[in-house]
């Protein structure tokens, strides 16, 4: 299935409202959500791969230290908590529960990671959950963090997404257990290197405004005369801060290089454009381009106190290559110089942003609630990014 012609939001009139005419385009507005799916495992084992190259070796010690566990500032705006595992909850992010596994005698330490049916645009979560969401977000990281490692570019963080795998750990509720399946992963425990690797192949979202406005994204100078949603030369790594509240903020590699360590910033920016250049070539041959997505690192907890004597490789953490953290368009309706059809959120910035332009919302918390037709749409473009890109 594909989005059909003209799904984007327009005005028709001041009688109908946004939820009425932003309707009339969404796919599957009419149609009964599919019942959850679960997500198939990949037992992927821990390890690591290779040496490094000479001269980048990770600067020892200069990552934050974990985020402590509490409530983030916008979950006063969030849906009501999910079924919670009897677990300590370690973070609760936008969209991720993350909670610690109890230790096993010569094992690595180990974090369950739930993906939650929320949804987050503009910084705010959205008060309305998209059903299925995280069990479809789950399943998408799972396939790219097998297909990024079958490529020997880089390990993950990935153990297992069977949660039934940890036993009796998550406690005896069957409610709890059912929720859990598909949408849990089970990784290694690791130290955040706390920057944002966003790589960008086409001219888009953030990277468009500050074009506009210098000629450059994130330090980097772009050629005179670029259209949105243009194709770059050559892909760019323009990093970012991790932000635990608010906006991320885009940074230059210099200002990364301060905050990791120049071979750190270094690795992760390679790392980051190897994944890309793989990933986009695969979703090419899929229909799907990927016009910018975003990565995290870190350094498993069992592995931290090598770093700076011996080569510590960063790993793949959080998500991979999802509608969360990616632009994804259809190739065959891709024209330069407009934004662009998408599987992504794009479906549902682009609702909000006619609350915007109507005076019934303001970007700040609480988020609007989300109509029927938006979740539907929305939910409708993450599944065939799912069944176009992992197969």
């Amino acid at each position: 299935m594909t989005p059909p012609d003209g799904y984007r939001t327009r005005r028709t009139g001041q009688g109908q409202s946004v939820a009425d005419r932003f309707a009339r385009g969404a796919v599957g507005a009419n149609a009964k959500l599919e019942p959850e799916v679960e997500a198939e495992a990949f037992a992927i084992a821990p390890g690591l791969l290779g040496t490094a190259p000479d001269g980048l070796r990770p600067h020892p010690r200069r990552y934050d230290p974990p985020m402590a566990a509490q409530p983030a500032e916008h979950d006063r705006a969030a849906p009501p908590s999910p079924p919670a595992p009897d677990l300590p909850l370690v973070r609760r992010g936008k969209v991720r529960d993350v909670y610690r596994l109890p230790d096993v005698p010569g094992s690595t330490p180990r974090l369950l990671m739930v993906a939650t049916d929320r949804i987050s645009a503009f910084d705010v979560v959205m008060p309305t959950p998209i059903p299925g969401k995280g069990r479809l977000l789950t399943e998408i990281s799972s396939w790219w963090f097998e297909f990024i490692q079958s490529r020997r570019i880089c390990q993950s963080h990935l153990i297992s997404t069977d949660s039934d795998s940890v036993g009796d750990a998550i406690g005896p509720d069957p409610k709890v257990r059912s929720y859990l399946r598909g949408r849990s992963t089970i990784c290694r425990a690791c130290e955040v290197i706390p920057v944002e690797c966003v790589v960008r192949g086409y001219l888009e979202g953030s990277g468009w405004k500050e074009y506009q406005a210098s000629g450059s994204v994130c330090g980097v100078k772009l050629p005179r005369g670029l259209k949105q949603c243009d194709r770059l030369p050559e892909p760019i790594f323009t990093p970012a801060t991790k932000a635990a509240i608010g906006h991320d903020e885009n940074i230059s590699f210099d200002r990364a290089a301060e905050i990791v360590g120049l071979e750190t910033a270094g690795v992760i920016r390679d790392l980051s454009l190897s994944i890309y250049n793989a990933a986009a070539e695969h979703a090419l041959t899929r229909g799907i381009i990927i016009a910018d997505t975003k990565f995290e690192f870190g350094i498993p907890l069992d592995e931290r106190d090598r770093a700076g004597r011996a080569w510590v490789p960063p790993v793949l953490i959080d998500e991979a290559l999802t509608p969360d953290s990616s632009r994804f368009w259809p190739a065959k309706d891709y024209k330069p110089g407009k934004p662009q059809k998408s599987f992504d959120k794009q479906f549902l910035r682009e609702y909000l942003e006619e609350l915007v332009r109507d005076g019934k919302w303001d970007k700040s918390e609480p988020g609007p609630e989300l109509p029927e037709a938006v979740v539907a749409g929305t939910l409708a473009r993450y599944r065939e990014a799912r069944d176009l890109l992992c197969s």
